[in-house]
């Protein structure tokens, strides 16, 4: 059974710092081709949308509205994704949701929602002007 706990998030004020991380537990990796974890974020009223993600063999992604901001990262050895988020804005507001599943069944698709099978249960990050 695979399991996914979000921590970290908060409220913060535009510019400043926080950080999200997401401890899988159990085995994504269905198929042996490695595995994918991602970060998705629902604003009210929006639907939810891929922010960043990380495979197990190394590559990562992440929405053009958060590059060089975000920086996703996977310790594999750890099982645990994480998401460092800088100079954050008001726009960033949402419930962040980490996801995972194997690479066979997700492939390119890392900011699909119906890509993914395993869910978290979200952390809440505040930002305000």
């Amino acid at each position: 059974q695979v399991t996914l706990v979000e921590s970290g998030g908060g409220s913060a004020l535009a510019g400043e710092s926080l950080r999200l991380s997401c401890k899988l537990s159990g085995n994504a990796d269905t198929d042996g081709a490695g595995y994918i974890m991602g970060w998705f974020r629902q604003a009210p009223g929006k639907e939810r949308e891929g922010v960043a993600a990380a495979y197990s063999f190394g590559e990562t992604k992440a929405h053009d509205s958060v590059k060089g901001r975000f920086t996703v990262s996977l310790d594999n050895a750890k099982n645990t994704l994480f998401l460092p988020m800088d100079k954050l804005e008001p726009e960033d507001t949402g419930r962040y949701y980490c996801a995972a599943d194997s690479v066979a069944k997700v492939g390119p698709a890392w900011s699909n929602t119906n890509a993914f099978r395993y869910w978290g249960q979200g952390a809440q990050v505040t930002v305000s002007s």
